[in-house]
């Protein structure tokens, strides 16, 4: 997949040092894969939580931190979009 909004994923690490790791461990993982249907990334990612048709929410670092991104399952493109808290999350409206 092509990973896209990179530059969330970096301030992102910068601000929480904690989950710098699982962040590289995650956009690796992205970037070589093809998920061709919300099923294949489920049977990759289990726990994520599909929204929708393209919205996808990652759990990263146990349930410390949430992923948003719009997986472009045709185009094979991944957008990162929102990361933040457990809390900060809570208050995100999707």
């Amino acid at each position: 997949m092509r990973l896209v909004g990179i530059a969330i994923l970096d301030e992102a690490a910068k601000k929480h040092p904690s989950a710098k790791k699982q962040l590289g461990a995650w956009a690796c993982i992205v970037k070589n894969t093809k998920w061709s249907t919300p099923q294949d990334l489920k049977s990759q990612f289990s726990k994520a939580d599909i929204l929708g048709d393209k919205q996808v929410i990652f759990n990263i670092k146990g349930n410390d931190f949430r992923l948003l991104v719009k997986v472009d399952y045709e185009n094979e493109i991944v957008a990162v979009t929102k990361f933040g808290t457990h809390k900060e999350y809570d208050r995100w409206k999707l």
